[in-house]
């Protein structure tokens, strides 16, 4: 069994998601539920669930205040938040699981089903993913770092330092200044409207880059930008114009 804690300061979402949890998920037993921050932080400092469900707007603060105040997580974290655009922005950059209210089965079931792949245990490199998220919204401000999840760990990234990255199936290759290079259990997508503020453009299906390393672009062969680690990478016949215009800028 995986055990759970639930804090959320409104009892019918607590019982939406305990109901939930006995319909689709049955391997998931709660252990104890909280309605606040200072509830939450005695009633965890007893118990080791291995998930900690955490709304947001609690009572007596927020899910990033109970976080705070808490020793480092030995629990995987899925934050319930009805809408927060900027804490929803938060969460992409930092790695760190979230669902949508009202819950969606498939939603909960997905991220359940996340944490039993990781042997329902916190991986390496998840405190450096809370430790971001709670940087980034006290400050308010737009990270620049990312946490990047691979099969072994969560690396923080540098956004500088990622030159461009590459889709493979359903995972990434993010390719670095220094010539390493890691693959993410995430795809392209997930990327492109995230790095959008920080000067990257998807240059072609599998291609997203780093405007401020392009070192030139080749007019022959079809095209294609040469970046500072000296990759090729093909532009697409329809971003040409986009890649063009955006070179005039630079």
């Amino acid at each position: 069994m995986i055990s759970a804690f639930i804090v959320d300061d409104m009892p019918q979402a607590i019982e939406n998601l305990l109901e939930d949890l006995k319909i689709y998920c049955p391997e998931v037993e709660v252990i104890g539920t909280a309605d606040g921050v200072v509830s939450g932080a005695k009633a965890l400092k007893n118990l080791r669930p291995d998930i900690l469900f955490l709304d947001i707007q609690l009572q007596d603060g927020s899910g990033f205040d109970l976080l705070e105040i808490l020793p480092k997580a030995n629990f995987q974290v899925i934050f319930t938040t009805a809408s927060d655009a900027f804490a929803i922005k938060a969460f992409r950059f930092s790695a760190v699981d979230y669902i949508m209210k009202p819950i969606d089965p498939d939603d909960l079931m997905d991220a359940v089903k996340k944490i039993k792949a990781q042997g329902a245990k916190p991986i390496p490199g998840q405190q450096a993913g809370l430790d971001l998220l709670l940087d980034t919204v006290k400050n308010r401000t737009s990270p620049n770092r990312l946490a990047l999840h691979t099969q072994e760990k969560i690396l923080l990234a540098d956004i500088a330092d990622i030159v461009r990255c590459e889709s493979t199936g359903n995972y990434t290759h993010f390719h670095f200044v220094d010539g390493s290079k890691i693959l993410v259990t995430k795809t392209l997508k997930e990327y492109d409207k995230l790095l959008e503020e920080h000067h990257f453009v998807r240059v072609h299906q599998s291609h997203l880059i780093n405007t401020q390393l392009i070192k030139e672009y080749v007019k022959t062969e079809g095209g294609y930008l040469v970046m500072k680690d000296g990759a090729r990478v093909p532009v697409s016949v329809r971003k040409k114009p986009e890649v063009i215009k955006l070179l005039n800028t630079l």
